[in-house]
């Protein structure tokens, strides 16, 4: 088995456009899957309708429309536009967003150097018409984001990048882990910034002291459980005892 390549994307064969919905309590989450490296992302809204959207990675008119429309035929009002990381396939959709809605873009502190790197490699990468945006405001462990009637806790998970973040909601079990965790493997760590020990530390110290029932939601592939990764993850299970 080997780790994600690219930027920790595994070769599953996706559809261009895919829409998961699930229902944990009242938050409710819908992912797509954008751009060359099949990178995911999410909408989580809850009854009132208020929404946010997490590492928005649509780059073209074809896949902006697709979530643009979603928004749009859900009757959502975006509130917030959150980056777990600052990788060029999770941010190509910010400029959109934030055009498009106006919302507060968040980001961690020791993230913005990786995201203002994005435009020296964007046009090498094959995306010339990548447009920066700088966040409004800074995430933090601790302050939790509120929209509507939810809450999301942020927990800082550096390891695939230095100021990597992930989001999460207690009470309906759900976990927005971004390039740290994956079904049956872990985020590449040979970015700069990257670091294995560092990455292990964030898996087995944050998100596996969480329950096993939490179900991940991670930045590429297949959504998985922190119980199953627990036992059947080659590059982090922990040790039968």
């Amino acid at each position: 088995m080997k780790v994600q390549k690219g930027f920790a994307t595994p070769s599953y064969a996706l559809a261009r456009w895919q829409i998961h919905c699930t229902f944990a309590a009242m938050i409710r989450v819908h992912d797509f899957t954008f751009n060359p490296f099949e990178e995911k992302t999410y909408v989580l809204f809850d009854e009132t309708r208020e929404a946010v959207i997490i590492d928005p990675g649509c780059y073209d008119k074809e896949e902006q429309e697709e979530l643009a429309s979603f928004i749009y035929t859900e009757k959502l009002t975006v509130k917030l536009l959150l980056n777990t990381h600052g990788h060029i396939d999770h941010v190509l959709g910010n400029y959109f967003v934030k055009q498009r809605y106006g919302a507060p873009f968040l980001i961690h502190s020791v993230e913005v150097p990786v995201l203002r790197s994005v435009k020296s490699y964007a046009p090498n990468y094959g995306f010339p018409g990548y447009q920066e945006v700088l966040p409004d405001s800074l995430l933090a462990e601790g302050t939790p984001i509120k929209f509507g009637k939810s809450q999301l806790d942020v927990l800082f998970l550096p390891g695939h990048s230095p100021g990597h973040v992930g989001f999460f909601a207690p009470e309906q079990h759900l976990l927005i882990v971004g390039d740290v965790l994956f079904y049956r493997s872990i985020g590449r760590t040979d970015l700069p910034g990257g670091n294995a020990d560092i990455l292990l530390k964030s898996i087995h110290q944050k998100l596996f002291q969480l329950p096993d029932e939490v179900v991940v939601y991670p930045g590429h592939g297949p959504t998985t459980t922190l119980g199953e990764e627990k036992v059947s993850n080659p590059f982090c299970a922990l040790p039968v005892e």
